[in-house]
């Protein structure tokens, strides 16, 4: 049984706007996935229907092998969904928050207070627990809306952009504990325009443009299509030319910095060996641009184009 299962999902808003076009995805039980998407490519409008915010125009859609228009209450169960932007009760405070929503599923007021206990623990917010919502960071308020979408223990959890405006080790820390929740079962579907992010995390992906899926694979798949990689190549000591490789055509940016494009069927022991022959010393080497993001913008493009 899969996790998720859409066929043929179309949405044509009132104004005759096709946001989804045909959409056909299969997500597995327990994957770290990760949908992709410029603004406007359709992705919210697809968590909106897995959510029931918003009807769909055509298809089919099944969560847990649950169709959404035959038996929605029941597959919604079996989602948790982290959305983008705050929606919080202020004035209550995180341990209230997540009490409260384990009410909204029936769980007994004991096993409530034991899972919000846990879930403020694990996400570093349990000297916040009596503190109401509207003095927490946005950091916190990222976390603690995560913490409330886990409350019930769903089988699937969104996250539609999860570390927006969080700093560099908040983010480790919701990537970590990402990673054990995912470990342990959970399947997660996760929406992001942090690319490393998902390369980081994500086994498989899906890049929705348009109204369509233009590309639905494995991770590393997707990133074996790159045909090239450019490196930027820090220096330990300065150069006043750029060096003459047998294998690789370096471009020299400044005298302690060189740009090398390198071809995917190339090893890079071998770079490194030229670069020794030439006694050239490497203090650090770094990719120029994230390689989803480069295949990301190299899809659209080719979409784009008549």
């Amino acid at each position: 049984m899969l996790a998720i299962e859409l066929t043929n999902l179309q949405k044509t808003y009132a104004g005759g706007f096709a946001a989804l076009k045909g959409i056909d995805l299969k997500v597995a039980q327990g994957d770290f996935f990760a949908l992709l998407g410029p603004n406007g490519a359709g992705k919210s409008t697809l968590i909106g229907i897995l959510s029931s915010l918003v009807l769909k125009t055509g298809g089919t859609c099944t969560i847990m092998g649950l169709d959404i228009d035959r038996d929605g209450a029941r597959a919604k169960s079996h989602l948790g969904i982290v959305p983008q932007e705050f929606n919080l009760n202020i004035f209550e405070t995180p341990r209230q928050i997540l009490i409260h929503q384990a009410g909204y599923y029936g769980l007994p007021a004991k096993i409530a207070a034991v899972r919000a206990d846990k879930y403020l623990a694990e996400l570093g917010l349990t000297d916040k627990a009596h503190v109401q919502t509207r003095m927490l960071s946005g950091g916190m308020k990222r976390r603690l809306m995560i913490a409330r979408a886990l409350i019930h223990q769903p089988a699937i959890l969104i996250l539609d952009e999860p570390t927006a405006g969080v700093d560099i080790e908040l983010r480790k820390l919701i990537w970590n504990f990402l990673t054990e929740l995912n470990r342990q079962g959970t399947t997660i579907i996760l929406t992001t325009h942090y690319l490393e992010e998902a390369e980081n995390l994500c086994r498989h992906i899906a890049i929705i443009d348009r109204g369509l899926i233009i590309a639905h694979t494995q991770m590393k798949t997707l990133l074996n299509r790159l045909g090239q990689q450019t490196y930027i190549v820090d220096l330990s000591k300065p150069i006043k030319k750029s060096p003459q490789l047998k294998h690789f055509a370096p471009t020299l940016v400044d005298a302690h910095t060189l740009e090398i494009a390198v071809k995917r069927h190339q090893p890079m022991n071998a770079l490194f060996a030229e670069l020794t022959a030439k006694r050239i010393a490497v203090a650090n080497i770094r990719e120029k641009t994230n390689r989803l993001e480069q295949l990301f913008l190299e899809l659209t493009t080719k979409e784009a184009a008549p």
